[in-house]
């Protein structure tokens, strides 16, 4: 990482709080799009969600968790504290106004347009994403095995079919998998799986630390600057923005782009934006390699984890934990996924793991905010993208490019507008 000197302090272009993969997605296509680039970070490249997530390029992702099929498990799951989704009960007060805007957003009139806006962002990102592996080199990091999600029951297979429909109206290719095919695909499965959904299309990085570490690379290799430092203020001034910073120094720049994940909220208030912003608290446990032979990206929704093949191991994570910033790390989730995978895949090693605990920036309608503040043209919007952060990081790269320089956005902007709440 390079550090600005003197002379780049006073003559910054634009400033991109938070080094995720969305921030530097964002700085990639203002590079190309001949801007001079700061990003700033409180810890690092890739320290949040991008760092430990399941790598998973999931463009047929279209639909909104909050299906109406998904809202009507939400009670069942709260009964089981270890279950996919769990709320802290001093945590319930805080965040009942998100769940109330979680559960509109499944009724049928909003499913429609959600699933429309996001087809938009899919096809847009897919787009993206193959031209900065390209032009960033990086075609050895990305695999293209496809998923499958797994059924244990008819009853729960058939319960998927609607959702598979609605990727099927949006054109994404799948197949469902039986018997021997079933089998044959994922050796050593369970026989409690009694059907499966491959998704051809569905890609998986080599690792999402390791990525979005090349990208950086490639990133200050054409002049975009990379520095530690936690933003305590955006604020719009005279010709520009100020960006305050732990310590006292003040950053000053034409134009400054917020991408700090589930950090976003602390930004974005002060503004005027009220973003119903929360944190969903995803956990995993990496084995090492040898842990057991997976093929493809293994995805059992009614428990709501996945098992993924990385180069730094097999990674078994995700279920969501609706608890804030502040509360501490509760393992014991992690440990329940992991026992879950042993009984999956009968033979599964489970020693040598490494866990993690990490925060998806998540707003009720699954829909990120993209968009300018309303405190100024001159501070963008681009968090909130839960679990596909790095599926739309490229996408959403775009659209903060096309709104920095002043272009036309590639797509309609207006589902993703932050003051859409």
């Amino acid at each position: 990482m390079s550090e600005p000197n003197a002379d780049q302090a006073e003559s910054l272009d634009v400033v991109i709080v938070g080094a995720g993969i969305v921030g530097l997605a964002a700085a990639w296509k203002l590079v190309e799009a001949g801007r001079r680039v700061l990003l700033i970070d409180r810890e690092g490249v890739a320290q949040g969600a991008s760092f430990g997530n399941a790598g998973a390029l999931a463009y047929s992702d279209i639909l909104p968790i909050a299906s109406m099929g998904m809202v009507g498990r939400v009670p069942g799951w709260l009964m089981d504290p270890l279950g996919p989704l769990a709320i802290p009960p001093g945590y319930l007060p805080q965040i009942a106004p998100w769940l109330l805007r979680f559960w509109r957003a499944g009724w049928p009139d909003r499913t429609k347009a959600s699933i429309a806006a996001q087809s938009a962002l899919m096809h847009l990102s897919e787009r993206e994403m193959h031209g900065v592996v390209a032009a960033a080199g990086l075609q050895d990091r990305v695999r293209s095995d496809g998923s499958l999600e797994l059924h244990e029951s008819e009853r729960e297979f058939k319960a998927s079919l609607p959702g598979w429909q609605k990727r099927d109206e949006a054109g994404i290719a799948y197949r469902h998998v039986r018997g021997a095919e079933l089998a044959e695909m994922q050796p050593g499965l369970s026989p409690r799986f009694v059907a499966g959904t491959f998704v051809p299309s569905w890609q998986v990085v080599s690792d999402p630390y390791d990525f979005a570490v090349a990208l950086s690379d490639r990133l200050t290799a054409r002049g975009a600057v990379i520095r530690i430092a936690a933003a305590t203020a955006v604020r719009p001034v005279d010709g520009g923005v100020a960006i305050d910073l732990q310590g006292g120094e003040t950053l000053r720049a034409r134009q400054a782009v917020i991408a700090a994940g589930a950090w976003s909220k602390a930004l974005s208030q002060p503004l005027g934006d009220k973003i119903p912003l929360e944190t969903e608290r995803g956990y995993n446990t990496t084995l090492p390699a040898d842990a057991f032979d997976v093929r493809l990206q293994l995805i059992f929704v009614a428990h709501g984890f996945v098992i993924t093949p990385l180069s730094s191991g097999l990674r078994v994570g995700g279920a969501v934990e609706l608890g804030g910033l502040k509360r501490p790390p509760n393992y014991k989730r992690a440990d329940a996924m992991l026992e879950k995978a042993t009984r999956f895949l009968p033979g599964l090693k489970r020693e040598g793991g490494r866990q993690w605990m990490g925060f998806r920036p998540s707003l009720p309608d699954t829909l990120p905010a993209i968009g300018v503040s309303r405190a100024s043209p001159n501070i963008v919007y681009a968090f909130g993208h839960g679990h596909l952060g790095l599926t739309q990081s490229a996408g959403t790269g775009r659209l903060v490019a096309d709104l920095v320089c002043g272009h036309e956005p590639a797509i309609d902007m207006r589902p993703f507008r932050p003051d859409r709440f």
